[in-house]
């Protein structure tokens, strides 16, 4: 009976983890480039009472075995990469991949961070930035004066200064990087990712190259997050939190029985 209380518990954390991925993707239904996360789950250690295969006499043999299992844990957090919805915004420095690929961030560490948040600025002295003021990387100057900037589908990033519109000035290509397993990212906060062993090296390229999306100004990706999809992942994960804390009550229950006779 008290193995049915572990186990039990074992469902109830789970459960309560469950709820806490699925709370943290609606929090971020609106968050620029947010790719929604699902909780991995894997069956923990079995007690084997019973070895299939195992005589049960000098000419026979058991055809299956008895096996008990101890419950459940959560040993991932899947994050979903499918393209998200691009929101027009009419912002010159508003940028979306339109398909696969992430902009490069230079971190104050010296490191690069990687990001499908978009919605870039000009600092004080000229940089594009992100919203947090870490420059996009290559670093891009845009000069005094400029009345028009011009993002084409490769990156290349070009200024109309002073309206002189019959010699935009080249400010520089954008270069978007690719993961053999963009799921092994760690995830830093402030919509950044960084390299991990897992997700492997990036592969740095121009966009709409090379199976690298390319890049669309003026927009921004939104949230892949299907609200009406994770209330009933919600609801799904408090129903089984239900059954499991049903079956600690039972187990209970039966014990107090137990301990009258």
């Amino acid at each position: 009976m008290m193995r049915s209380l572990w186990t039990a518990k074992t469902g109830m954390d789970a459960m309560q983890f469950n709820v806490d991925v699925v709370s943290h993707n609606l929090s971020n239904v609106n968050t620029n480039g947010y790719k929604r996360e699902r909780a991995v789950f894997e069956d923990l250690l079995y007690q084997n009472l019973r070895q299939a295969g195992g005589a049960s006499s000098q000419q026979t043999s058991l055809p299956t075995g008895l096996y008990v299992g101890t419950g459940t844990a959560v040993v991932a957090t899947a994050r979903n990469f499918s393209q998200g919805n691009l929101q027009k915004t009419d912002a010159p420095l508003d940028m979306a991949i339109n398909g696969a690929g992430f902009f490069q961030i230079n971190l104050p560490d010296g490191t690069i961070g990687y990001t499908r948040d978009g919605a870039f600025q000009v600092n004080s002295q000229g940089t594009i930035v992100n919203s947090s003021g870490y420059e996009l990387s290559p670093a891009l100057q845009v000069p005094q004066g400029t009345t028009s900037l011009t993002v084409a589908k490769d990156g290349t990033v070009s200024a109309v200064v002073n309206n002189d519109a019959a010699a935009p000035i080249l400010l520089g290509q954008i270069q978007t990087a690719t993961f053999i397993n963009p799921p092994g990212l760690e995830s830093m906060g402030g919509n950044i990712y960084k390299e991990t062993s897992a997700s492997g090296a990036p592969t740095v390229g121009i966009p709409g190259t090379n199976g690298l999306g390319a890049v669309d100004q003026g927009y921004v990706e939104t949230s892949n997050v299907n609200a009406t999809e994770e209330l009933i992942n919600m609801i799904q994960a408090q129903r089984a939190f239900e059954l499991n804390s049903k079956a600690v009550t039972t187990s209970d229950q039966m014990l107090a029985k137990l301990g009258t006779m």
